[in-house]
Parts: C-alpha cells; sequence; structure tokens
C-alpha cells in the first residue's frame, strides 16, 4: 500500500481527488493511504442534517458522499484516507470499519491511552475522567446522555463504491476545539469532543501521523 503524505490542504480539492482515484482504478490499480492535515471545514456525509450545523460561521460546510453526519477537520488533527480494494483484499465493510477503528486504539495505546468503542457510534471514544483507564464506564447509559462520562476523539467515516473504500478516520492530536461547539458532532447533541493534548499528551502532529501511518499498514498490509 503505497502511502502519500499531502501536508496542509483544503477538504474539497482532496475529496475530488481521491473520488476520482476510486472511479478510474482497475482490478490492479494499487491500494493508496493518503495521510493530510486539513484547512478549517465542517463535512457533511449523505445522511447529514443541516440542524446539526448549529452555528458554522466563518468556517465552510462541505457536501461529501461519505456516511454519517456532520464533522469537523482541521489544523491539529491527522486524517487518514486509505483508498483500499476491499473485495481483493477479502475484506467486507464491517471488518474495515473495525480494522481502522482497530489502527486508532493501538496508536491511543501507544501513548498510554484507552479508546473505547460505542455500538451503534463509529469512531473511537475516551473516558473523560481517566483517559488512560481500561475500566468500562458502569451501569447503562441514560438515553437522553448515551455519552455519558465520554469524549470523542477520532471520528470515521466511509464510502464504498465498486467494492473500493475512500474517505476514512481523523485523529484528534492538538487542536482548537471550539469548532466542535458549532455543530452536533456526528449528528449527536451535546457530544463532547478530545484530543490527545486534552489527554496529557504532548505529541507533534508529525510523530502522531508517523505512527498511525505504521498501525493502518499493518492492519492492510498482506
Amino acid at each position: 500500500m503505497r502511502v502519500r503524505h499531502l501536508g496542509r490542504r483544503a477538504c474539497a480539492p482532496v475529496l475530488a481527488d481521491m473520488q476520482a482515484y476510486t472511479e478510474a482504478r482497475g482490478a490492479q490499480t494499487e491500494d493508496e493511504l493518503w495521510i493530510v492535515e486539513h484547512e478549517p471545514v465542517f463535512t457533511q456525509g449523505l445522511a447529514g442534517r443541516g440542524q446539526h450545523v448549529l452555528a458554522p460561521g466563518d468556517i465552510p460546510v462541505l457536501s461529501t458522499n461519505r456516511g454519517g453526519q456532520v464533522t469537523y477537520h482541521g489544523p491539529g488533527q491527522v486524517v487518514a484516507y486509505p483508498l483500499i480494494d476491499l473485495r481483493r483484499r477479502g475484506i467486507y465493510v464491517k471488518e474495515y470499519v473495525f480494522r481502522l477503528e482497530a489502527s486508532i486504539l493501538a496508536v491511543l495505546a501507544e501513548f498510554g491511552i484507552t479508546g473505547h468503542r460505542v455500538a451503534g457510534a463509529p469512531g473511537i471514544y475516551v473516558r473523560l475522567d481517566d483517559p488512560g483507564s481500561h475500566a468500562a464506564l458502569t451501569g447503562p447509559q441514560p438515553p437522553e446522555d448515551p455519552f455519558r462520562g465520554l469524549g470523542k476523539i477520532a471520528a470515521l467515516g466511509i464510502k464504498v463504491t465498486r467494492h473500493c473504500a475512500y474517505h476514512g478516520a481523523a485523529l484528534n492530536v492538538a487542536m482548537n476545539l471550539e469548532p466542535f461547539t458549532r455543530i452536533d458532532p456526528c449528528g449527536y447533541a451535546g457530544l463532547r469532543t478530545v484530543d490527545l493534548a486534552f489527554c496529557g499528551v504532548e505529541a507533534s502532529w508529525g510523530e502522531v501521523a508517523h505512527r498511525w501511518t505504521a498501525r493502518l499498514q499493518s492492519q492492510f498490509e498482506p
């Protein structure tokens, strides 16, 4: 899987490029992994509802063809776009999502942070009171606050066409988190968003990108 480091780029041209790459690829086209840091932007998924964009202000809102609702991309966040032929690798979509999340969990563990999955809500979450804790939150969460005690540190949204996946996931490193308060992150009102800096991790964007790239390669290389 060839890795391309794109640096800091506006979101729209990168999305257009990877869609074109996916549409043009054939049976022997090499899989690629694009690593990028985006300029500030809110992106809406295909099912995105305008009501979840509360007050975008000066940040543009970009409609996309990925799954999911609205999220924010900006400086201090590593975005990974694996462009993978799932059929050639014998991977179903559910397993693909599991592997994406597993790569994030592995990176967090390297920094002493324990990530958690939440059923029905793709992405990775951490305990707000103790990001390194392996203990699950106790008791059933109330329906009106299913993420009580958790903060989202990584978002995920993909698109699969002709068995080829694109879009991907975003891991928050050290961001200005204020823009997340302008939306209902991933469609969940009141969901708090955090980053590695919140968890007490001092790591550069480049270090996290390097570690995550290695973990993604280990998940998808034969």
